[in-house]
């Protein structure tokens, strides 16, 4: 039976992932930080066939908090064999560049915070094996004015997981570790923002990371397929004419 972690339950992207798991029978430990929104997603798996859900609230802006975090979640559930960091937030651009203490709240949240639990799981789960998903996005890929905190957070989460991923290759360490890059996902978080064809659902998103993780190889997941292509374009394009377009 599989035990799967996920830090950050309530997405749309994590919650569509569990529920690929207990339909397999899963037993699932899922943290999160609304519990009301927690409890209706668990009781949602349980209905599904998953093996055992454990609810944890937790507010990762407490890093501090990790440690116990996990102490506990190997008490009570065991060492996972499959996890997912999906916690993050999309913030505004225009408010946070000019606004110190916003940007600052935006970095700990899209990369600190991650960047640590990633780490301390990885040293929980370096002799077990099995794979850790992270959530970074295609944002971390080259830096651009419309999201350039945001995608600097990713861009540094991202790096870390390529390192961790190398540290555990060097080591011959049966632990994979997947850097999931997202591009634009149809979910509560972007509701806001006008949709176009390069949209893709949750649904799709969360296909792509389960395979992914199921594959127990340390990979770079770009979801959908095609935002690898378009990304080599991005990163390709000299400074002069970036720099002439509003991407």
């Amino acid at each position: 039976m599989t035990r799967v972690a996920i830090f950050g339950a309530t997405s749309a992207i994590a919650e569509k992932l569990a529920r690929l798991y207990a339909e397999s029978g899963a037993s699932l430990y899922l943290v999160a930080r609304d519990a009301e929104k927690l409890k209706l997603v668990a009781n949602d798996l349980r209905a599904r066939g998953a093996a055992q859900v454990i609810e944890r609230i937790f507010d990762f802006a407490a890093i501090d908090g990790f440690p116990n975090l996990l102490a506990e979640m190997q008490a009570k559930f065991g060492i996972p064999d499959r996890a997912l960091i999906a916690f993050g937030t999309l913030p505004d651009q225009a408010k946070i560049q000019d606004d110190e203490a916003e940007a600052r709240q935006a970095l700990e949240v899209n990369f600190l915070s991650p960047a640590l639990l990633l780490q301390a799981l990885a040293r929980l789960m370096a002799t077990t094996g099995g794979a850790i998903g992270v959530i970074g996005s295609v944002a971390g890929d080259r830096g651009r004015a419309s999201n350039y905190i945001y995608g600097s957070a990713k861009a540094g989460l991202g790096t870390l997981a390529q390192g961790l991923a190398h540290r555990q290759a060097v080591a011959h360490a049966p632990l994979a570790i997947v850097l999931v890059k997202p591009g634009f996902v149809d979910t509560p978080m972007t509701a806001a923002l006008p949709k176009g064809p390069l949209w893709a659902k949750p649904e799709a998103v969360a296909g792509d990371i389960h395979a992914a993780l199921e594959r127990k190889r340390s990979a770079i997941l770009y979801t959908p397929f095609f935002w690898r292509y378009i990304l080599i374009i991005i990163r390709l394009l000299p400074q002069a004419i970036m720099h002439r377009t509003k991407l």
